[in-house]
């Protein structure tokens, strides 16, 4: 037990370092912006912070920080920690490993979407998180959402999952890349969210410290990679046609993360902050 709870502790404190490694990176991002957001130039790009905690009852209670900036190279991003814990529903915990047997849970992670201002820069998205019922995990990925895909940027977020997968095990990069291929799909329109990523879920192969190890370098592949991507692509000149097709792609990621999106369904059926959950959703959106 004791173990057990030193692993959560050291969890809990790699997603808030991850936390501020992101923020800081993203920040720096801002101050490079150049004169095509000079329109926004008032506007004060910083984070800001917002602690919540869940209503604590007998068996359940813990809680997380909000972190959202409206810049000028970003409209909105959000970058979220949490840590919780309770019992999952009846109805809930059929459908959570472990969980049946013994309803009790705690969860640990991290949560990042970016909506770019630029049409050129794609809506991106990352997550990795801990999870413990009777039995423990990790879980979690990044995906990338262009308005108008580039073959580069798509060819370079991929070989940096790849390369940090195979570093681990190649079997990961070819498992986890269809995986996110499925998951990150809406079937009411029968086309993919973006051009995809990896996303992974019930990883324990035995080593915590190695699956750990594994995690963290998702999260630090990420942010270095879409960083690379945004600096990239950043300062391109847009049109407002271009605006529009990027409102009406946000739209579809509106669709998908409010229908089908596990992590939301799994926020709002284990009491989690209402607006932490849908930090993930756009500015503004819109559909023909």
């Amino acid at each position: 037990m004791e173990e057990l709870e030193n692993k959560k502790k050291i969890a809990q404190e790699w997603f808030k370092e991850l936390r501020n490694l992101i923020c800081d990176n993203f920040l720096s991002i801002e101050n490079e912006s150049n004169k095509n957001y000079k329109h926004w130039d008032n506007l004060d790009c910083v984070f800001e912070r917002k602690n919540w905690k869940r209503a604590n009852t007998k068996n359940d209670g813990g809680g997380g920080t909000i972190s959202v900036m409206h810049g000028k190279v970003f409209e909105k991003v959000g970058v979220n920690i949490s840590t919780v814990f309770g019992e999952f529903s009846d109805e809930f915990k059929k459908s959570i490993p472990g969980a049946e047997q013994d309803p009790r849970f705690w969860a640990s992670g991290i949560s990042v979407v970016a909506h770019p201002r630029s049409p050129f820069v794609p809506i991106a998205h990352m997550n990795t998180r801990m999870i413990v019922t009777t039995k423990q995990w990790f879980g979690g990925g990044g995906d990338l959402t262009p308005i108008f895909p580039i073959e580069k940027d798509t060819s370079e977020f991929h070989l940096a999952f790849k390369s940090v997968c195979d570093t681990y095990n190649t079997k990961y990069y070819p498992k986890y890349k269809e995986w996110c291929d499925k998951y990150f799909f809406l079937p009411h329109r029968n086309e993919k969210r973006g051009v995809g990523g990896i996303f992974f879920d019930s990883l324990n192969s035995g080593d915590w410290n190695n699956d750990f190890a594994y995690t963290q370098d998702v999260g630090r592949t990420f942010i270095n990679v879409y960083s690379k991507i945004i600096r990239r692509n950043m300062n391109k000149k847009w049109t407002s046609k271009d605006r529009e097709t990027q409102s009406i792609k946000r739209g579809r990621y509106v669709e998908f993360n409010l229908i089908h999106d596990r992590g939301t369904k799994f926020g709002l059926m284990t009491g989690g902050n209402t607006e932490a959950i849908l930090m993930s959703l756009p500015p503004s959106a819109s559909w023909k």
